[in-house]
């Protein structure tokens, strides 16, 4: 859980990304919608961070065009409300390109391994299974990824937020200890999307500290209350009811989601 430490340091980074001067350092070719790379100045402090600009994101069939970076921003007040700081400080702001999404920079740690394909037909222990995967035309082998309280948190934040897109490259374990989620796009959809990588805790029963986070997140999204003005902002009247109806159904079920065979379980491409 987030300390109060913590909490200074995301209100500090908030207010250097929402204040600050950003400058355009790069791009991140690989992505799909248009992903800058950027340091932001303010007051001698100074961070990198990624700034991705509605005008830049790709329609897609089936979200409105034009919400990608406002759905990114909703993602991080979820991840705060639950108090677990499993997104990087983001932010909406105006930028070089026009309105976008701001988030600071996390350096991923080379040496931490969250995702393993193994030739055993179990998960060892410290792993939970996601299913076979194709390895070569005529061999599989089994996609086991870490069974860490982060992760299982990260799944959780997940099924609420109705992640469409957990790959593996969106999981950034830092050089602390710490794990951040990140490229959250695809998210919030009233239909059921889930589509992630961290099934490995599929039907089990939810820990009693989910438990407990998922009533206060029940509470804080009650109509009316500054949580639920913020996502209003951010996202409709029915994506916001949905979440609600989301956070009721894990607290009444007391387990982890399964996929729903109406919809693609694994992202394309997985990682």
């Amino acid at each position: 859980m987030s300390g109060d430490g913590t909490r200074e340091r995301t209100r500090t980074a908030l207010d250097l990304l929402t204040k600050g001067e950003l400058t355009v350092r790069g791009r991140v070719r690989e992505a799909s919608n248009a992903v800058l790379y950027c340091s932001v100045a303010y007051e001698g402090e100074e961070a990198a961070c990624v700034y991705k600009p509605v005008a830049g994101e790709r329609p897609l069939w089936d979200f409105p065009d034009g919400t990608l970076a406002q759905r990114e921003v909703a993602a991080f007040e979820l991840s705060e409300a639950t108090g677990w700081g499993l997104v990087p400080p983001t932010v909406l702001r105006d930028g070089p390109y026009g309105e976008g999404m701001v988030q600071l920079w996390v350096e991923a740690d080379p040496e931490a391994t969250l995702l393993a394909l193994v030739e055993d037909e179990r998960a060892g222990e410290g792993w939970k299974a996601v299913g076979p995967a194709q390895v070569a035309e005529d061999r599989t082998a089994l996609l086991v990824h870490a069974d860490t309280p982060q992760l299982r948190r990260l799944a959780v934040l997940d099924a609420v937020i109705n992640n469409g897109d957990r790959k593996g490259g969106h999981l950034l374990p830092a050089p602390d200890g710490r794990l951040y989620g990140i490229d959250h796009g695809v998210s919030f959809h009233v239909d059921d999307k889930l589509r992630t990588l961290l099934w490995g805790w599929a039907g089990e029963e939810l820990t009693e500290e989910a438990a407990t986070v998922l009533g206060a997140l029940d509470r804080r999204l009650a109509p009316g209350t500054p949580l639920a003005e913020r996502l209003a902002g951010l996202l409709t009247e029915a994506e916001v009811a949905a979440v609600r109806d989301r956070v009721a159904v894990l607290r009444a079920t007391g387990r982890h989601p399964v996929p729903s065979g109406q919809w693609p379980a694994i992202p394309w491409p997985p990682v």
